[in-house]
C-alpha cells in the first residue's frame, strides 16, 4: 500500500513529465510551421506539368494564415504548460525536505493539462490543414486532378488523424481518471 507521501511524489513527477513532454513536441511542430512558412512564395510553380496545376495566390495566403493560427495554438499549449510546469517547481521549493512533493489543487492541474492538450490539438489541425496547402502548392493542386497530391492529402490526413484520435482518447481518459 503507498502512503499519500509516495502517491503525492508519483503523481508530481508525472504531471511535470507530461508537461515537459508536451512542451518539448509543441517545439518541434513549431520547427515545422517555420519550415512551412519558408514554402510560401508567390509565383512558385507545381511539380505537374500543366500550368493550371499551379497554386494561387489564394493558397499561398491559406497557408501562412493557417501556420500562425497553428503557430498561435501551439505557443498557447506551450505557455499552459510552461505554467503549470513553474507552479509545480515553485510549490516544491517551497519545503527542502519535499523536493518531489506539492500540495496543488488537483482541478486547476487537471483543466490546465487539458487546456495545453486541446491547443496542441488545434495546432496539429491547423498545421495539417497548411501542409495540404504547401503540397498543393509543390505537387499541384487538388482540383486540377494531381495524383500525387491526392495521395499526400490522402496519406497525411489519414495518419494525422488516426494520431490525433489516439492522443485525443488517452488525454480525455487520463482527465477522467
Amino acid at each position: 500500500m503507498t502512503s499519500p507521501e509516495t502517491s503525492s511524489v508519483a503523481t508530481t513527477s508525472v504531471h511535470v513529465s507530461a508537461l515537459d513532454g508536451l512542451v518539448n513536441v509543441n517545439s518541434l511542430f513549431t520547427i515545422a510551421v517555420f519550415v512551412g512558412l519558408s514554402l510560401a512564395t508567390p509565383g512558385q510553380h507545381s511539380l505537374e506539368l500543366r500550368s493550371s496545376c499551379d497554386a494561387s495566390a489564394d493558397v499561398a495566403k491559406k497557408l501562412i494564415v493557417f501556420e500562425v493560427v497553428s503557430f498561435s495554438f501551439f505557443l498557447f499549449s506551450s505557455l499552459v504548460a510552461q505554467g503549470l510546469k513553474l507552479a509545480l517547481n515553485l510549490l516544491n521549493s517551497k519545503d527542502v525536505d519535499e523536493i518531489f512533493r506539492a500540495h496543488i489543487n488537483i482541478k486547476v492541474l487537471r483543466w490546465g493539462m487539458m487546456a495545453s492538450a486541446v491547443g496542441s490539438v488545434m495546432g496539429c489541425l491547423f498545421l495539417m490543414l497548411s501542409m495540404v496547402n504547401v503540397i498543393q502548392i509543390r505537387l499541384g493542386l487538388l482540383s486540377c486532378g494531381s495524383k500525387s497530391s491526392a495521395q499526400a492529402v490522402a496519406t497525411l490526413v489519414t495518419l494525422v488523424s488516426s494520431a490525433l484520435l489516439v492522443y485525443i482518447s488517452t488525454a480525455i481518459y487520463a482527465f477522467w481518471h
